[in-house]
This record gives C-alpha cells, sequence and structure tokens, in this order.
C-alpha cells in the first residue's frame, strides 16, 4: 500500500513531518522517493495521452472544415441547376459538419485545461521531489557521520587500542632498561691518565700518517 493516494496528496504533503514521525527515517525517505517518481511519470503519461487526443481531434476538425467547404460547393451546384432541395439537404450536412467542429473545439478546450493542470501538478511534483531528495541526502549523510562516529569510538576503546599502547608501553619500558644498562656501565669507570691520553695521541698520529702514505701510493699508481 502506498504512502500517498497519489497527485493531490503528495502535493500537500509534509515531508519532513513524514520522515519526523517515522521510525526509520532512510526507509521513509526512500518509500516517499519511489512513489513520488511513480506518480511523475503517470501523470507525465497522462499528459501526453492528453497532447495525441488534441492532436487527433484538430486533425478531425480540418478534414470537417473541407468537408463544409465541399457540401457549400455542392449546395451552390443545386441551385445553379434549380435544386433547391439538394440545396437545402447540402447544407444540413454542413451544418452538421459545422456542429460536430464546435463540439471537437469545446473537448479541445476541456483538454487544454486538463493539460494545464498536469503541467502544474509536474511542476509542484518535481519541488516534491527535490524536496524528498535532499532529505534524503541529509539523512544518509547524518548517518554515515554517526556510523563513523561510532565506529572511531569504538576503535579507541576496543581492545585493540588497547593492546597496541599495551605495546607501546612495553617497547618504552625496554628502551628505559637498554638505557639504564648503558649508563650503568659507566657508573664508577676510572678517568684516563695523563700517559694513556698521549699514547693514545700517539697512536692516532701513526694511523693518520700512514693513512696519508697510503694515498700517496695510490695516487702515483693512478
Amino acid at each position: 500500500m502506498g504512502i500517498f493516494s497519489r497527485t493531490r496528496d503528495i502535493i500537500a504533503a509534509n515531508v519532513t513531518d513524514l520522515l519526523d514521525k517515522a521510525e526509520d527515517p532512510a526507509k521513509m525517505v526512500r518509500m516517499i522517493i519511489m512513489e513520488m517518481e511513480e506518480t511523475l511519470v503517470e501523470v507525465r503519461a497522462s499528459a501526453a495521452r492528453t497532447i495525441a487526443d488534441q492532436k487527433e481531434m484538430r486533425r478531425h476538425i480540418a478534414k470537417l472544415e473541407k468537408l463544409q467547404e465541399s457540401w457549400t460547393e455542392k449546395a451552390e451546384l443545386a441551385l445553379s441547376k434549380d435544386r433547391e432541395d439538394l440545396a437545402k439537404a447540402a447544407l444540413l450536412e454542413k451544418q452538421k459538419a459545422a456542429d460536430m467542429c464546435e463540439q471537437l473545439e469545446a473537448e479541445i478546450s476541456v483538454l487544454d485545461e486538463a493539460l494545464k493542470t498536469s503541467e502544474e501538478d509536474i511542476a509542484k511534483l518535481q519541488t516534491k521531489l527535490r524536496e524528498a531528495r535532499a532529505r534524503q541526502n541529509s539523512i544518509v549523510t547524518r548517518l554515515e557521520s554517526a556510523n563513523n562516529r561510532a565506529r572511531m569510538r569504538e576503535m579507541y576503546n576496543g581492545s585493540r587500542t588497547h593492546d597496541a599502547f599495551s605495546r607501546f608501553e612495553m617497547l618504552e619500558r625496554r628502551v628505559d632498561m637498554a638505557e639504564g644498562r648503558a649508563e650503568a656501565a659507566g657508573l664508577g669507570a676510572m678517568p684516563k691518565s695523563l700517559e694513556e691520553e698521549i699514547a693514545e695521541l700517539r697512536s692516532s698520529e701513526k694511523v693518520d700518517a700512514e693513512l696519508e702514505a697510503l694515498k700517496k701510493r695510490l695516487a702515483k699508481k693512478g
């Protein structure tokens, strides 16, 4: 069963009120949009049939107008031959065709009003449809935002996050222990004597001299 009985109900409907009262706004707005789209298709199809009927009536009117001209010519011919009875009969047929034309013109006027109403209904339905689609986009955006917030809270408060922080704390503790051992290894160490420092300088000078000699030999070979 549809939400609306049809065009008039849709045009008069307050989409916001319908969604505010709905238990599932997302489902409700989808149903509203679907019914609006179906109704819009039906109204357009009805307008198309009305236009087609008008075209057919106008073709019939054109034929009746030619028929009137034909009966007029026949009436003139009959009078020229002194056949007033035939002329009168021809004019009677012409009048029938004229009456039919008037009737068709009246029907076309009625269809014009119906077409005008259909055009107004289509414009109003399109406005309502745009409103419903805008509300649908808003609802979808809000639902996605709410779901994302829920996932973020779950992620932050979940066991995986706690496990990750526990692992970080464990690694920090290992680093603290390594740094502590390094600092402890240096505790109580005796400072170098003057002789030891001079010996290190001499050793460094020998290494530097040997390095320079090696560079020169390589340069000569090159």
